[in-house]
């Protein structure tokens, strides 16, 4: 009797780990976030890889082979995901799509527009109807991804939830730690900086920064509105211009050119989340004013 409840507990085992949990997400910090609370219980597939933009990416045939086998789907916002999650859950209807950022205020996209046709000057202007999806690239924001993640894995695999909510306790005291350093990082500092997509509203919105992007609409911008940008930067003293090695980086190598700054790599969608928001927010705050 014993060997059999030993043996029938040993194929439980091996089947538990022949078949983990399958959680495919969007972008690769989703990945991270994820991975610090499944650990080794979760098989993790990306769906937008290293090298490629969210807003136009077509997932390759392979990558819908491993979908079809998810339990669940980490939606982020992205703009690719208006046109894909519908095919996602007619391909695999087992699979739950759970919206990580549910329960996050999102704020408006800014654009950099001219006044008017009298004025040689701009504004950052609300660009109605258009949210910010960059919700990640907030510690405070991620905070609540984190936790929406961790509700729906343990709805998942209730098995494991005790290591699930270990797990996440760790990942929200260092995203909490990570918050404070950036409050010490950026509380002595005012001004603004220069990038050409606008992805990083929120972290500019959470400690007080502005954030002045190139890009307009998703479209570089035309001569006049390019001048004006070149006029606005130098007025305000920029020394750097922002880039993020996903998208073209032409019009920020023509203003940087133009008021003898510096174009410097932020990635949005860098593999190590956490190191790389604060080497972000530090090369932030060295081209602020103290």
């Amino acid at each position: 009797m014993i060997k059999s409840v030993l043996w029938l507990a040993l194929m439980l085992t091996c089947s538990a780990a022949a078949d983990p949990l399958h959680i495919a997400v969007s972008i690769i910090p989703q990945q991270y976030l994820v991975s610090r609370i499944a650990g080794d219980l979760a098989h993790i597939s990306v769906m937008i890889p290293t090298g490629h933009s969210p807003h136009a990416y077509e997932p390759k045939p392979a990558q819908m082979v491993s979908l079809s086998k998810a339990n669940l789907f980490f939606s982020i916002g992205v703009s690719s995901e208006n046109t894909w999650l519908p095919r996602f859950a007619e391909l695999n209807r087992n699979m739950t799509i759970v919206d990580c950022t549910e329960g996050i205020a999102k704020i408006p996209m800014k654009s950099h527009h001219h006044e008017d046709d009298h004025h040689d000057q701009h504004k950052l202007v609300e660009n109605q109807g258009a949210l910010d999806p960059h919700v990640w690239l907030s510690p405070r924001r991620a905070a609540f991804i984190s936790r929406n993640m961790l509700t729906a894995i343990i709805k998942a695999d209730p098995a494991n939830a005790e290591t699930y909510i270990e797990n996440y306790k760790k990942s929200a005291s260092d995203i909490m730690m990570l918050d404070m350093k950036l409050l010490r990082l950026f509380s002595q500092t005012t001004g603004a900086f220069f990038v050409f997509h606008p992805a990083w509203g929120y972290l500019a919105h959470d400690y007080g920064l502005e954030q002045i992007p190139i890009e307009l609409e998703g479209k570089e911008p035309k001569p006049r509105d390019l001048a004006l940008l070149i006029a606005t930067a130098k007025q305000k003293k920029i020394g750097a211009v922002f880039v993020q090695p996903q998208i073209s980086k032409r019009a920020a190598e023509i203003i940087a050119g133009e008021i003898n700054a510096r174009v410097v790599v932020a990635d949005p969608l860098a593999a190590e989340w956490m190191e790389n928001l604060e080497s972000v927010a530090r090369a932030f705050a060295g081209e602020l004013k103290q």
